[in-house]
């Protein structure tokens, strides 16, 4: 969904959307209850937790019997669930197609704060028309994680608003707040109509989050409904046209080649709609997917590590056994080792570490 900013930049939401049928039988897309992909990505358990997350929103609404009907349904803690305004935007259910991504985010949340606590997830939801006030207002109050599902091609933008953008996200590092984003779900075009990435994801202080096609017992491949298309419907990812090549990138995984910028994605997690996530939307099961599920997904985990973990990106960089890589598929032009960077979760050893690093 375009939502059409002060700053004339049409921002979208990350998610794609899939009916649930009433049988998910072999010939019908296969749906993740959002407990059972924690448990498959090997979840922590009885973590101290604490940590306070930020959901970004720029529309669309939540209704609490949905996020209350999944938890029961799921057998997830319910999540204590604060709105913010940020500049008059306000939870505004049943308007738009938005709010499978408000309910995507917030119940992805949840099942990953609870799986790894048995605690309700702290969850704080901004309403705001502009991303970057939105991130600085969360860093302000203290939050210790914020999720983001929400961006645009980095052509879009224009040098000014990434660089804005890219300030309040430094901005919020420095305060102890952890940024996932949604690397987007239009392959290597992210709809810009040509190869290029998506920001927020591609600002050097978030942490980009991929998407890849998982069904339990297969090898977990990267994303991308529309092989050989690079304007298809897919995990986005790719090498940054502003932000410059980032040093603990190098001699990774996937060095970027020389003239090329900072690599998108840094992390990955199931985002394919047809392995996509149960979630309840206005008061019925739907499979939702994109990149906007990975985001909360990361965010819900880290916050269940700890407070105030800060620009943890390097962190994760230097520390690649704490993920599986994803060779297998491409987004259209860039291979696994790219659009989904570090690879998908080893979620117990990211959390040792991330429960360890000083």
């Amino acid at each position: 969904m375009p939502i059409q900013m002060r700053n004339h930049l049409a921002l979208h939401s990350n998610f794609k959307r899939i009916l649930a049928p009433s049988g998910l039988a072999d010939s019908q897309p296969f749906a993740w209850k959002v407990p059972d992909l924690c448990k498959a990505y090997g979840w922590p358990t009885n973590l101290a937790g604490g940590g306070e997350v930020a959901i970004i929103e720029l529309g669309g609404g939540r209704l609490d019997s949905d996020t209350d009907k999944f938890c029961q349904t799921y057998g997830v803690p319910v999540p204590s669930v604060t709105d913010i305004s940020v500049d008059g935007t306000v939870n505004s259910p049943g308007i738009s197609d938005a709010d499978a991504e408000v309910a995507l985010d917030t119940q992805v949340v949840a099942a990953a704060v609870g799986r790894a606590t048995g605690m309700p997830a702290n969850i704080f939801m901004y309403w705001s028309q502009d991303i970057a006030s939105a991130v600085t207002k969360a860093a302000d109050d203290g939050r210790d994680v914020c999720s983001i599902s929400w961006g645009a091609d980095e052509s879009a933008w224009g040098d000014a608003a990434l660089a804005q953008m890219e300030a309040a996200l430094l901005y919020a590092t420095s305060k102890g707040m952890v940024v996932t984003v949604a690397s987007g779900d239009n392959d290597a075009d992210d709809g810009g109509g040509m190869t290029g990435v998506d920001a927020p994801a591609s600002c050097p202080h978030a942490i980009a989050c991929g998407g890849t096609n998982k069904f339990p017992n297969q090898v977990e491949r990267v994303w991308n409904d529309n092989p050989g298309n690079v304007a298809g419907e897919g995990t986005g990812g790719g090498f940054s046209a502003y932000f410059p090549v980032q040093a603990w990138q190098l001699g990774r995984a996937q060095t970027p080649p020389k003239g090329l910028g900072r690599m998108v994605s840094d992390v990955a997690a199931v985002a394919d709609p047809a392995t996509g996530y149960l979630v309840v939307i206005a008061g019925q099961v739907e499979i939702i997917g994109g990149t906007s599920a990975v985001a909360p997904l990361y965010a819900g985990l880290i916050a269940s590590c700890g407070r105030k973990l800060g620009w943890i990106t390097p962190t994760l960089w230097q520390n690649p056994s704490c993920f599986v890589k994803v060779p297998e598929g491409n987004n259209g032009v860039y291979g696994g080792l790219v659009c989904c960077g570090l690879g998908r979760p080893r979620a117990t050893m990211i959390a040792k570490l991330l429960t360890t690093h000083d």
